[in-house]
């Protein structure tokens, strides 16, 4: 994959700890009240409902929490006024952000990004400033002892899957969006187990940063990704193996 980038990784890595300590709960729970307000609140009629609760699933979300989600999507609950927004900015080294919110006060929103942007040397830019570096695909993250690259090639293919990519102890798969169902059901039949499936900005090419840049690059990151309404983040940057492994030690 020609715009493999480490955040992808690293944003993985900590979702485990995010999970932890709760923060990845509420952000699944903003996922399933949009999910269910705008395509209803049963997930064998919707099947973006359906991913998002399976998604919640994976990490130990009670039973309770999804379901109160779902009322707020469908009306029952107050606290699903949620608006989706998508911003676009610049990192240290011209390192292109997206990021997608999910908010009830874009007004309180908006001003918080931008000053997480500014303090650590970023700029928040206008609409189209930096989707245009990036392509909306659908990503799964498989572990590899599961199966072997040629057999997890030749499903994902036949099912509509654009690429293949071995990375470290995991696979990971790409592919169109209209293909995203189809991948989806190919890899629940073969029983494969992921660690991650979900519609992503995939960068199509990326920066590589090293030192002071990468440093600052992954503080403003790692910031945006903690904040409240931040669902995810993407970013079109690369570090060498090594200087990765020094910054975080």
């Amino acid at each position: 994959m020609a715009g493999h980038s480490h955040w992808a990784n690293i944003a993985r890595k900590k979702s485990v700890i995010d999970a932890k300590r709760g923060k990845l709960w509420s952000k699944l729970s903003k996922a399933i009240i949009v999910a269910a307000r705008v395509g209803g609140g049963d997930p064998d009629m919707n099947l973006r409902l359906r991913y998002a609760i399976n998604d919640a699933k994976s990490i130990s979300m009670p039973k309770d929490n999804i379901e109160r989600a779902i009322k707020r999507g469908i009306g029952e609950l107050d606290g699903g006024n949620l608006e989706a927004v998508l911003y676009e900015g610049v990192g240290p080294a011209g390192v292109a952000i997206i990021c997608e919110i999910l908010t009830d006060n874009r007004n309180r929103t908006a001003p918080e990004i931008r000053k997480i942007f500014e303090i650590n040397g970023g700029k928040l830019g206008a609409t189209g400033c930096a989707a245009w570096m990036f392509e909306r695909k659908g990503h799964f993250v498989l572990p590899a002892a599961q199966t072997t690259e040629e057999a997890l090639f030749e499903l994902a293919l036949e099912a509509g899957a654009d690429d293949v990519h071995y990375e470290g102890d995991t696979f990971e798969v790409t592919c169109p969006l209209e293909a995203y169902n189809a991948v989806c059901a190919a890899l629940d039949g073969a029983n494969l187990t992921t660690e991650s499936r979900n519609i992503s900005y995939l960068p199509k090419d990326t920066v590589d940063v090293a030192g002071d840049d990468a440093r600052k690059v992954l503080r403003l990151v790692e910031l945006l990704d903690d904040h409240d309404d931040v669902q995810t983040v993407a970013a079109n940057f690369n570090i060498d193996d090594a200087v990765l492994a020094e910054l975080q030690a």
